[in-house]
């Protein structure tokens, strides 16, 4: 066999194993260790596995998924984030599908403050769904909303996704944190706006939305959850102004959590515990998949694979559009069936040399892969949020309910991948002007 059959049959075992459940990165590894020991001899293999598990964990920009990770459990541990959706609710309940608005709303803050879309999303379908479907929401509103807003994670920053993207392609994960942030308010507000058009054109999606409030309940409310626009604000602030860098931020960010738990006295050995157990396992998931992803880089790479792959896209036609709708067919299809960070790892090495071929901007590039991303995480047949979101609610919604009420938010989503794809200045130029 030829180098490049290898790596096709190296691809292919890969997903097969992958579906078959075995972990992304034990998957990639195996496959680049054998590969690898076919193309040249098993003692190179080898010098591979001492080599670069050490070289890659030492990397100092990593660190910063740790730290977003700890401050984001942090949060979580002390209530920081408790009363959230209860606030949202009493500012914006009187708009049309209010609730679902406010749902949305408190998704992007929590989101925000974890960077994790699962997180989001198994933490307010907890608050937020049982809310709606008292008021005799649409199960399905109720859901899907839940579920797309759980992907916001993924955009706005901290985000894991775009601090490992940022490492794997070697640029800026500041940059990448300041063009994240416009579409990921816009995806927001797009979600907001769909669900106000909806619910104004079919009031009973929306049940009972009488839900009146004074401005003390507001002012209690807003005294409750304060902290966590300030800790937001500290860390997306300190990064745009230029003050501290992303992995910095990661510590500034987790000590401001702790000395604001400390002041709220939430601030106890067991929540610590909690959160640094949870990120221990984060972070070991992650790492496992990046150095098995890394050997798939340099598998890969000996094949001569992605220099193939990028010779017949770019053989097509070299214009951006042909490019991006290529790799969006690619995400779109694995993202049914592959996590968002193991899809984001497992394409990198082929997708990368392609875009870099024809001379693309990796930020806004890598803006519009995590885009693709959060798609992935709510489509059929396996969307992970639609998934956690039935894990979370039991046999009170069915998993039929929860896709069909992500449909439109899949629309609004294909919308801002749009405008982000025709308008470069929403994820790149408009962020570096700002500031």
């Amino acid at each position: 066999m030829s180098n490049i059959e290898i790596g096709v049959a190296g691809i292919a075992i890969a997903l097969a194993l992958i579906a078959l459940r075995v972990p992304i990165g034990v998957a990639l590894g195996l496959v680049s260790i054998i590969g690898i020991g076919e193309m040249t001899s098993m003692r190179v293999a080898w010098g591979m596995i001492s080599a670069t598990p050490f070289d890659f964990a030492g990397t100092w920009e990593l660190t910063a998924a740790p730290m977003f990770l700890f401050m984001g459990y942090l949060c979580t541990s002390t209530n920081m984030t408790q009363g959230l959706f209860h606030a949202m609710r009493l500012y914006l309940a009187r708009l049309p599908g209010g609730l679902a608005v406010s749902s949305v709303m408190a998704s992007a803050f929590f989101a925000a403050a974890s960077g994790s879309s699962v997180a989001t999303s198994a933490a307010m379908s907890r608050i937020a769904v049982p809310e709606m479907l008292k008021h005799n929401y649409d199960k399905g509103l109720a859901t899907g909303t839940v579920a797309a807003s759980g992907t916001l994670g993924s955009l706005i920053p901290p985000s894991v996704l775009l601090v490992l993207y940022g490492v794997y392609a070697q640029v800026s994960v500041g940059q990448l944190f300041m063009a994240g942030f416009i579409p990921g308010v816009l995806s927001a507000l797009l979600y907001i706006a769909m669900i106000m058009v909806r619910t104004k054109l079919n009031p009973s999606l929306a049940g009972n939305t009488d839900v009146r409030s004074s401005w003390d309940e507001k002012w209690d409310a807003f005294k409750h959850i304060w902290p966590l626009p300030l800790l937001i604000g500290s860390v997306l602030g300190g990064i745009f102004l230029g003050i501290f860098s992303p992995t910095e931020a990661g510590a500034v960010g987790t000590t401001i959590a702790a000395l604001i738990a400390l002041a709220r006295r939430t601030l106890t050995f067991s929540a610590i515990r909690e959160a640094l157990i949870r990120t221990a396992v984060s972070t070991a998931s992650i790492f496992i998949i990046l150095i098995g992803s890394l050997f798939f880089t340099r598998f890969l790479a000996m094949s001569g694979v992605p220099a193939a792959f990028s010779e017949i896209i770019l053989g097509v036609s070299t214009e951006t559009w042909w490019i991006i709708l290529a790799v969006a067919v690619i995400y779109l299809v694995l993202g049914m069936f592959i996590d968002s960070i193991g899809l984001l790892l497992l394409t990198l090495p082929l997708i990368l040399p392609l875009v870099e071929g024809a001379d693309l901007n990796l930020i806004w590039f890598g803006i519009i892969v995590v885009k693709l991303l959060e798609v992935g995480l709510v489509t059929p047949p396996i969307g992970l949020n639609v998934y956690v979101i039935k894990g979370a609610l039991g046999n009170s919604v069915t998993l039929s309910e929860v896709f069909k009420g992500v449909a439109w938010f899949i629309v609004m989503d294909i919308v801002a991948l749009l405008l982000i794809v025709l308008i470069p200045a929403l994820s790149l130029y408009l962020p570096q002007k700002m500031f």
